[in-house]
């Protein structure tokens, strides 16, 4: 089925070598499933690059848009733990970006994750939206498992540094996302893909890490 949830958390960024272990161990022991246990958050998934950058790439779906901007998930920002302070601080070319699922085709998820950031032109977001909504279809393509087109919302859409750029254009950016059992059905998938009403900024593809679904963990 396509995407259960409406919102969506997109993190990106690198990480000195020398600090990865430590960082590796609080996203996989701490980080994921304190942001999955936040009320309204329903899965999360950890990628590294393939082919792309920044390395480490990570989703959180959640019910709502809303529940992005909702006091559970502000409270999560505003108190974090001191493991949490310590790799916030070491993140470098960081990608926040909260996002409207806005287009979302096909069953499951892939081992693959492609990944295209688009800069939609002034005055074309529903010219733009209309196309990829025709074009992302994962039944045309072997390999294709889902295809989803995520909108970021500019003003949430920052990152947790205390020295955030005076102006970010592409803080309003939007990524079409590609599932897929292998990098080739990727590669091929996003050359097949036109963007009439924007432009490509960027793009990737990330070999799934783990993912969590929030029943999963234990709630207390």
């Amino acid at each position: 089925m396509p995407l259960a949830g409406k919102g969506m958390l997109l993190t990106s960024m690198d990480i000195d070598p020398d600090d990865e272990g430590d960082f590796n161990r609080w996203y996989d022991r701490e980080h994921l499933i304190e942001r999955v246990a936040i009320d309204g958050f329903l899965e999360a998934r950890r990628y590294i690059a393939h082919r792309g950058s920044p390395k480490y790439l990570c989703l959180y779906s959640t019910e709502t848009f809303e529940v992005l901007d909702s006091p559970a998930y502000r409270k999560a920002l505003t108190t974090p733990t001191e493991w949490s302070k310590t790799n916030l601080a070491r993140f470098k070319n960081m990608i926040r970006t909260i996002a409207r699922i806005t287009v979302s085709h096909g069953q499951g998820r892939g081992a693959v994750l492609g990944i295209i950031r688009l800069r939609p032109a002034a005055g074309s977001h529903d010219r733009l939206r209309a196309s990829l909504r025709d074009q992302l279809d994962p039944e045309q393509r072997d390999g294709i498992i889902s295809m989803h087109l995520i909108e970021s919302d500019p003003a949430l859409s920052k990152p947790l540094t205390n020295d955030p750029p005076v102006s970010d254009p592409g803080a309003g950016d939007w990524f079409v996302l590609i599932d897929a059992t292998n990098v080739n059905a990727v590669s091929e998938a996003m050359a097949a893909l036109a963007f009439e009403g924007g432009i490509k900024v960027s793009s990737g593809s990330y070999n799934l890490m783990w993912d969590l679904a929030r029943s999963d963990i234990r709630l207390s």
